[in-house]
């Protein structure tokens, strides 16, 4: 005689459903997750106006036989000496000249106001006077006459950009050191101009 056992209702439905979960998992694996792309924008290029000297601009010490000084100026910049004994450094558009001439006494305010200003306007174009004052700098005091002009013109478009001039007026040892500095109007420049006339040493 034949024995038929039948299992019972929630166990075949279990089976059926562990079958069934086996068979999606190997057909349909999970998908991976997806690695986060970030995209950066480059930086926008830095922008100076014409005649900025740069932060990391290098200085070399330039020494003055006729004025018996000493004094720090931009590396790599065009040097022009004169008969008269005249130094001038350029680059680009910017420009320090240096003039050395005898002096009984150091100058004043008022004798800038009364004889180098007068002269700078029938010397430069487009004068404009600015003020005059006295500043202290490690070589003493000075008188500093701040001005606006015609800087060179460009040698092969002949056109001149303005410029403005820091004109410094230091007295040692019988002789007046004119110190003038200058750029084109708007360029920042005043840490380069400090280093430089703070510099000057007497030998």
């Amino acid at each position: 005689m034949r024995l038929t056992y039948a299992l019972p209702l929630p166990v075949v439905a279990l089976t059926v459903a562990v079958s069934a979960l086996a068979g999606c998992g190997s057909a349909h694996p999970p998908a991976a997750p997806r690695a986060s792309v970030t995209v950066t924008a480059p930086a926008p290029a830095e922008s100076n106006p014409a005649g900025d000297i740069p932060d990391n601009q290098a200085y070399v010490t330039y020494r003055s036989a006729p004025g018996s000084f000493t004094l720090k100026v931009p590396e790599g910049w065009s040097r022009t000496d004169a008969a008269n004994g005249d130094v001038t450094f350029t680059d680009k558009l910017n420009r320090i000249a240096i003039h050395i001439s005898t002096a009984a006494a150091p100058a004043t305010a008022q004798s800038v106001n009364a004889s180098v200003v007068p002269a700078l306007h029938g010397q430069v174009p487009g004068f404009t006077a600015g003020k005059t004052t006295t500043v202290t700098r490690p070589a003493g005091q000075a008188v500093l006459f701040t001005y606006q002009g015609a800087g060179p013109a460009d040698p092969v478009t002949g056109k001149a950009v303005r410029d403005a001039f820091e004109r410094y007026a230091f007295f040692h040892a019988g002789h007046e050191t004119a110190l003038t500095l200058s750029g084109p109007v708007g360029a920042d420049n005043v840490d380069p101009w400090r280093t430089v006339t703070d510099s000057l040493r007497w030998q």
